[in-house]
This record gives C-alpha cells, structure tokens and sequence, in this order.
C-alpha cells in the first residue's frame, strides 16, 4: 500500500468521535475567521466579476449561499464564488510548513455541498477537518521548490476541496483515490500574476474549491481518477516539485492535527510580511521611534519571501501593496498597523509610506530560510537618520499557534471585517458569531449565514 492509499484509508476512516474537543472547537474558530474574509470583500474588484458569472452560468434558485450577495445558487458555483471572495482583502488562515491557505479553499467547497446534501453543522465539521489534514500533508509533500512557481493553495487545493466534498459524500479508501486523482490532475495556479497586479489570486482559489467539489461529485457517480496522482511517475510531484516527500503524506495520522497548527492573519497582507511587520513594530515601540527617524530598514528573510514578495516593487493596487514588504512596513513605521482601512486609505498614496517602502531591502538570511516552513522568523535592521542602529528579532508572529488570537480577538477581527465592507450590522456579526460557535450543534446549514 502507497502513501496516497494510506492516507485514503485514513480519511475514509475518519469519524466525528475521533476528533478532540480542542479541533472541534478550532475548527469553528477557522470557519468564523474564513466567513470574516468572505464577507470582508463584499462590493471590492473582483468578485462581482464572479459573481455576475454565476448569475450568468448558474440557476437563480439553488440549495447553496452566495455569501457576498446572499443568493442561491448550484453548489459549484457557491463555491466558486465564496472562495474567490474569501481571498481577497488577505486576511485568511495559512499554515507554516505547508503555506497552504486551507480555509480559502476548504469551507467554500464543505459548505457548499453541506448545504446541497443536507447535512449538519457536525459533519460539515469533521469534512473540513478532513479536508485540512490531508491538504497540509499534501502540501508538505510538494515540498519548497513547488511553492516558487505554483501557488500551492490554488494547486494543492483544489486536492483539498475534494477531500472535504468526499467526507460529506462519505467515500470509502479507493473512492478517495479516485477523487484525489481527479482533482490533482485539475490542480493549477502560478504566480506570475504578481507581476501584473492581475486578478488571478482569487481566480485560483475560486477554480481550487470548485474543482475540488467537481471532483467529488463525479467520483461519487463512478468517475474514476489516477490511482497515483501525487506519485507517480507523472503525477503531480513529478511535475511540479524537485523536493518532494512522500512521508508527510502520513506523518502522524491520527495523532497529529495539522489543523490546529494553522496560523490566523494579523496584519492584511501577504503572509510572508508578518515576522518582519511585527519585529519592526515591536522595536519601533522599543526604541520610541518615529518614521521619520528611518533611513534604512534590512529585513532579513527566507527565500519564500523573496521569490513571492520580490516581484513588487513599486505597488499598481490595493492588493499588489499587500505584496510589498516595503509598503506593509511603511503602514507599520507610519501608522503602527497594517489593516485593511490602512491599505485601503494610504498604501498607495502616502508619500510618507512610500519613503520608507523605497529605505526597505530584503535580505536573505541563512537562520531564517533554515527554519522556514516551519517556522516563519522575523528579523529587522534599523538605521537611524542620526547612525544609530537597531535589531529585533520575532520568534512567533502575531496568529502563530504559539502567539495565536483568542476567541475574543477572533471576535474583534470578525466585526472589524464586516465594518469594513459594510457586510452586516454589529448586532448582525453578533448574531453570525453566536451561530458559528454553535456549529457543532447545527442541524440546519441554510440558515448559518
């Protein structure tokens, strides 16, 4: 037995019972903070792009919510639309070691065809469980070298989904197989849009999830799929990674739970910003300086970031800046934050801003791309306009699972999110919060949103 059918019969495996009360309730924690994204982009380019396209292509009366806009539609394109918006304003989960965006891709599909099938807050749960460990392990598997030219959430994603739609269909090992199959060999996505500033981050994610539904569905009505999609000789390792693992496939089934690993987004930028974001505030507040006071600042990095973050020099848009080392850093030696309100207001426009994104340089640092993917480490170099030098050094950014946030803050994130896009009310994202925290006592999945 390979490794791909270990962890199909694994997952085929997987009960409600066997699940910790700390997943179960980390899980709906994950699901309040991917809603908090989703409806965090109501109204922003370019998800009524998408969502015109499902108006267009979809029935106007499905089972399943279009959460931007609240209408009905084909689980498809549920989740085509809801995991494009959910990736937006970039405030979604990751996972280190994997860098992995689970959320983005594995709700939209769960609650998509949860709601389609009629199933409970409980089994939604324990798909998305299922569709988070064997997404990590996947992406562990794909190893560094497949991270610098593919987005691995939209690729391995897309195998993500699957696993989720197919715990809600409740496949046995080989159906597993024959979904994994079919939805590998779907996988896509490459990161030459940052270039461009193009819209196709979201594109991915919405293809990922939908795809990854498309998959199941099929298998369920006896598609069958490559039997060694991950590896064979010309699967997906073979393909698209020179490092590849076959052990994280299985690492600790059953003992270890990725998804608990998984880090919540502090600052509303690309991930590979935080540790620096974060040491820099902190030696800012340290030294009592101001961004005047700059007038060079060394970020040193692993080569993730530079093969991610390197691309944008000077940002086109919005969403480009949060891809600027140099503009987060800006919004954080200015304004001592990098929230969507900063983004949205003064990324692009702020001379005091871009001053300091032009003094930023990033290095890479043997120390930190040692630890990288596990461990994502921050650590800043400050020259003062009067020759004084300064370092810091960040361990655990801000949402690491050693540094996570509280359900309160996952709270104060949540309305945050909903003020910004004018989604709901307060009392509303109170109302939303209540039912989120009782998930795993939902019977009714049409009415969670």
């Amino acid at each position: 037995m390979n490794n791909t059918y270990a962890l199909a019969e694994f997952l085929a495996g997987l009960r409600y019972e066997d699940l910790p009360q700390a997943v179960v309730e980390r899980t709906e924690d994950l699901f309040l903070d991917w809603l908090a994204s989703a409806l965090g982009s109501q109204g922003q380019h370019p998800i009524p792009l998408f969502e015109r396209y499902a108006e267009k292509m979809g029935p106007a009366d499905g089972r399943c919510q279009i959460l931007v806009n609240g209408k009905r539609s084909s689980a498809y394109f549920a989740a085509l639309v809801n995991a494009a918006s959910s990736h937006l304003i970039e405030q979604d989960d990751l996972h280190n070691s994997s860098v992995l965006h689970p959320a983005t891709v594995v709700f939209p599909a769960a609650l998509a065809a949860a709601q389609d099938l009629g199933k409970s807050g409980r089994e939604l749960i324990l798909a998305s469980v299922a569709g988070y460990e064997a997404g990590i392990r996947i992406g562990e598997f794909m190893g560094r070298s497949h991270y610098r030219i593919f987005h691995t959430t939209a690729t391995v994603g897309t195998l993500a989904a699957a696993v989720a739609v197919g715990k809600l269909l409740d496949f046995d090992t080989e159906q597993f197989v024959n979904c994994l199959g079919s939805a590998g060999t779907q996988a896509a996505g490459l990161w030459e849009f940052l270039r461009d500033a193009a819209d196709s981050k979201q594109l991915h994610t919405a293809k990922a999830a939908a795809d990854g539904l498309l998959a199941a569905y099929l298998t369920e009505d006896g598609l069958t799929g490559a039997k060694s999609i991950l590896e064979g000789e010309q699967g997906m390792a073979a393909g698209m990674s020179k490092d590849a693992d076959a052990k994280w496939l299985v690492d600790r089934l059953g003992t270890r739970w990725a998804l608990a690993e998984t880090s919540f987004k502090f600052h509303a930028s690309c991930r590979h910003t935080h540790p620096a974001a974060d040491a820099l505030l902190l030696l800012m507040q340290r030294e009592g300086l101001s961004h005047e006071q700059l007038a060079h600042i060394t970020t040193r990095v692993h080569q993730g970031a530079i093969d991610v973050l390197g691309r944008v020099v000077v940002p086109q848009s919005v969403h480009q800046a949060k891809f600027s080392m140099g503009a987060v850093l800006g919004l954080i030696a200015v304004y001592g934050k990098a929230g969507l309100v900063e983004f949205e207001q003064h990324a692009l426009s702020d001379p005091h801003v871009a001053a300091v994104r032009e003094k930023t340089e990033m290095v890479l640092d043997p120390e930190v791309d040692g630890a990288y993917p596990q461990r994502w480490l921050g650590r800043v170099e400050v020259l003062c306009t009067d020759g004084r030098k300064f370092t810091a050094a960040i361990d655990e950014p801000k949402g690491d699972p050693g540094n996570t946030l509280s359900r309160a803050e996952l709270e104060d994130k949540f309305q945050r999110l909903l003020a910004f896009s004018g989604a709901r009310t307060e009392a509303q994202g109170a109302e939303l919060i209540a039912k989120v925290w009782a998930l795993h006592k939902t019977d009714d999945l049409q009415a969670i949103v």
